[in-house]
């Protein structure tokens, strides 16, 4: 298993664009946060969609990365997402993940997003990524 630390070196390294911090990661899990700024808030006051949507992806390929070692190139290839109540537009976005499927070539993983601090998910998504062959997939590989 890869140490949150090492993934949080490689998000802040190729990733920059992104304001997901890396809180945890387990053994096929992650919890990631945002924090959220006033230029994220659409009309209403309500957090906007490609934000929740983000920090969901970012904590799908965070407990990817912690369970098959760092994969670079591993995409996103579908991605679904169900919007339950409004965020709290004052407090940051915790996305809880959890991988159900591990295979050879594609994971599947949940996430659950919280407005933090409230027990009620603001949002549900599952996705699925694509692991590259490749030698550092078949590193990857034999850890599961």
């Amino acid at each position: 298993m890869v140490a949150a630390v090492e993934i949080a070196d490689f998000l802040r390294r190729e990733f920059p664009q992104t304001k997901c911090v890396v809180e945890a990661v387990g053994d096929g899990t992650s919890t990631v946060s945002h924090e959220i700024t006033a230029g994220e808030l659409r009309p209403g006051g309500t957090v906007s969609g490609p934000i929740l949507m983000s920090v969901a992806d970012v904590a799908l390929y965070v407990a990817i990365l912690g369970k098959l070692g760092i994969i670079p190139l591993a995409v996103t290839t579908s991605f679904t997402i169900n919007f339950l109540r409004k965020p709290a537009a004052d407090r940051a976005i915790v996305g809880k993940c959890n991988l159900l499927k591990v295979g050879h070539s594609l994971v599947v993983g949940e996430i659950a997003l919280y407005s933090r601090g409230q027990d009620e998910m603001v949002a549900h998504a599952v996705g699925t990524y694509s692991i590259p062959r490749g030698p550092s997939h078949d590193k990857a590989s034999q850890k599961i």
